[in-house]
């Protein structure tokens, strides 16, 4: 009860003494720059006593200029109840907690936190201020602040103004909780480019906004950097180039090798290459590397050399089957690239343009040489053709060659010729009773010899031969057939023989003869009365003259008619006056005349003729024959007739002595043991519508 009316009594006499004492101001929390000024304010009413501040809740002490505190002081006027508090300059030891307080009225302000603001120093970056990095290789940049500022200041990385990324912030944070440390590191994979660039880092905070920098600047190390040209860089071939090489590196160059194509060029050292160009430098580029400590780099160009065309490997010929397509492929090379067109083998028809040819669905005739034809351009240089052939498959074509008309009995020859490609698995030829492919059957003999190519190109062909010896008269009236085959069909052809007859000739010859025959009959009796007159001898009836008729193998009938005449008029009538020589055995005279005894061989066919029995018993022979020998000599006996007309003189006729033919004549026909191939002469064409001569045999023989 007593305490309260004491508070009550206290009250009513302070009221009655005037206002108490009281704050007009308070310090409030500050936040100042380390190394500025600091002030706390402080301001009471009603108050004259002391007044003191506090830090951290030490006082600091009554006085004006706080002795013992040498950047403190208070100030305003004490009559008036101001007291603030300063500082300066403000340092970190000064971060605390400040009060004013009267102490005899038991005043205590509220309290005011000093904070001080520490801005960031330079950053520092490790291995600066240049650091060593290798082009190419992942590094990195470490930024550092010593943690001394207030707040932990930002670090950031720029280069020519440009903020970089790619780093990453890390801070540390001591025991005591306040910050240490504070580092950021760049990561970067520098190029040759970056040599020598700077890049700063920058600490700023709110208390430095603009912060501040420490550059650092980048030394690189890494492979050369190479250029490659050439001078000039267009040439024609044969004339002269320059490469030049050109690099920068970090450390220096400690070599250059050259090389074509990849393969190197021998004794090439340093910067300049020389080189001849030819067409192999458009394809083969010309590289160049640089190598120093690092490592090595090269670069490579391609000469432009103007050439003209070159064909590498030569069109292949080409074989597909009737009605399939066929393409030939001719790859000329040339710097400008030449202009390439194909022709047909003797004709300038462009059928296309450009390195291959098509030929959609061949047919026979398209089968030949085919030229493909390179043309320069720009150039000017070179130019040239290749050729490739086109076989086309087919079945084989059959042509007949026309036979020469045969006499009967007599041999003949038949030919067909071949074209196939694929070559024929076999020509055969038939005939009515039989066929035959090779060797002989009977009267028939088969051979088979290579043909000409024929143009238009077929391919090769083949001429197969049948032989008759011995032709009968079903040989003329029926056909024989020619047939060939291959893995594409067949092929066959007819041919005919066609007859020759000797007997109308005979018949002519028969009738000159006969005109002939009076004449000399009359000539004959003239010379043997002559000579009956002139000269008394015994008569010639029991003698046997041989006579040499023209034509004889002496050589006589090979002379023409002004020899065979003046022959005549040198040696006189062919008489022989010696009776014993003449006197000889008929089978004698003939084998001393002639070894082959009775045998003569003739062309195509021998007729045996002897005197005949008309008036005048002389004897004709008939002008060399086209299918007989020239030059056979022949002997004839005169025995019969010089006992009928007595001899006067025999004058040997420019034509021979008139006769006529013995009614009977025969051939015979020996079998050759080889016929040798077809007779093919220069003149006449080896194919349809051409007609060989007729064939020539070994032997055939005429027996009197």
């Amino acid at each position: 009860m007593l305490g309260p009316a004491l508070l009550v009594l206290l009250c009513s006499f302070r009221g009655l003494a005037g206002p108490l004492p009281h704050f007009l101001q308070q310090p409030e929390d500050i936040v100042v720059l380390l190394g500025a000024e600091a002030r706390l304010p402080c301001a009471l009413g009603a108050y004259r006593g002391l007044v003191q501040w506090t830090k951290d809740g030490l006082a600091l002490g009554g006085e004006r200029d706080l002795p013992g505190w040498s950047r403190y002081w208070i100030s305003g006027n004490a009559a008036s109840g101001q007291h603030d508090l300063h500082i300066k300059p403000v340092e970190l030891e000064d971060e605390a907690s400040y009060e004013c307080q009267a102490s005899q009225a038991g005043l205590r302000s509220r309290p005011a936190q000093l904070r001080v603001m520490v801005p960031p120093e330079a950053p520092q970056i490790l291995g600066g201020p240049s650091v060593s990095l290798v082009a190419g290789v992942p590094g990195n940049l470490t930024c550092r602040s010593r943690g001394n500022a207030q707040p932990a200041p930002e670090l950031l990385w720029f280069r020519d103004g440009i903020r970089l990324d790619g780093a990453t912030f890390h801070q540390t944070t001591l025991k005591d909780k306040t910050t240490g440390a504070v580092e950021n590191t760049l990561f970067l994979t520098p190029s040759s480019h970056d040599d020598g660039a700077t890049l700063i880092c920058r600490a700023r905070s709110q208390v430095l906004p603009t912060g501040k920098d420490t550059a650092v600047t980048l030394i690189l190390q890494y492979p050369p950097v190479v250029t490659l040209s050439a001078e000039p860089q267009t040439v024609q071939e044969g004339e002269k180039a320059t490469f030049l090489c050109q690099a920068t590196a970090h450390p220096p160059v400690t070599g250059y090798r050259w090389a074509k194509g990849g393969s190197p060029v021998l004794g090439a050292r340093g910067p300049r290459l020389e080189v001849v160009a030819d067409a192999t430098f458009l394809t083969e580029p010309v590289s160049c590397e640089v190598s120093n400590a690092v490592g090595s780099a090269n670069r490579s160009t391609a000469l432009e050399v103007l050439y003209g065309p070159i064909l590498p490997a030569k069109p292949k010929p080409v074989s597909v089957d009737v009605g399939k397509d066929a393409s030939f492929s001719c790859a000329w090379r040339g710097n400008p690239l030449p202009r390439i067109t194909w022709t047909r083998l003797g004709s300038s028809q462009v059928l296309s343009s450009g390195p291959t040819l098509r030929l959609p669905s061949v047919a026979l005739e398209d089968a030949g040489d085919y030229v493909c034809r390179a043309e320069p351009r720009r150039s000017g240089l070179g130019g040239g053709t290749a050729q490739a052939r086109l076989t086309v498959n087919a079945p084989p074509v059959v042509k007949a060659l026309i036979p020469a008309p045969a006499f009967l009995r007599g041999p003949a020859r038949l030919q067909c010729v071949v074209f196939a490609s694929p070559a024929p698995d076999s020509v055969v030829w038939s005939w009515d009773e039989g066929f035959l492919e090779a060797g002989s059957l009977g009267r028939f003999l088969v051979e088979t010899f290579s043909a000409p190519e024929e143009e238009g190109g077929q391919g090769p062909g083949l001429i197969s031969v049948l032989h008759i010896s011995g032709t009968q008269e079903s040989d003329f009236t029926r056909g024989f057939n020619c047939s060939a085959r291959n893995r594409l069909g067949e092929g066959r052809t007819q041919v005919h023989l066609g007859r020759r007859d000797l007997l109308p000739t005979v018949r002519i010859v028969a009738g000159a003869v006969s005109a002939a025959t009076a004449l000399f009959m009359v000539i004959t009796g003239v010379i043997l009365c002559c000579w009956r007159h002139g000269k008394a001898s015994g008569s010639f009836s029991k003698q046997k003259n041989l006579v040499r008729i023209p034509g004889s193998s002496d050589g006589s009938s090979s002379r023409g008619p002004e020899e065979e005449a003046g022959g005549s008029e040198e040696r006189g009538p062919i008489v022989h006056p010696d009776h014993g020589d003449l006197i000889l055995d008929e089978k004698e005279a003939l084998e001393a005349a002639d070894p082959t005894n009775g045998y003569y061989k003739v062309r195509g066919v021998s007729v045996s003729l002897s005197l005949g029995e008309a008036p005048g018993g002389g004897l004709f022979l008939p002008p060399p024959s086209p299918i007989g020998f020239p030059g056979t000599p022949t002997y004839y006996d005169f025995k019969p007739h010089l006992d009928l007309v007595p001899p006067c003189r025999l004058y040997r006729a420019r034509a021979g002595y008139l006769t006529t033919p013995h009614p009977r004549a025969f051939t015979s026909y020996m079998k050759p043991t080889s016929f040798g191939p077809p007779d093919l002469s220069s003149g006449t064409p080896p194919f349809p519508y051409a007609t060989l001569s007729p064939p020539s045999h070994q032997r055939l023989q005429t027996h009197v």
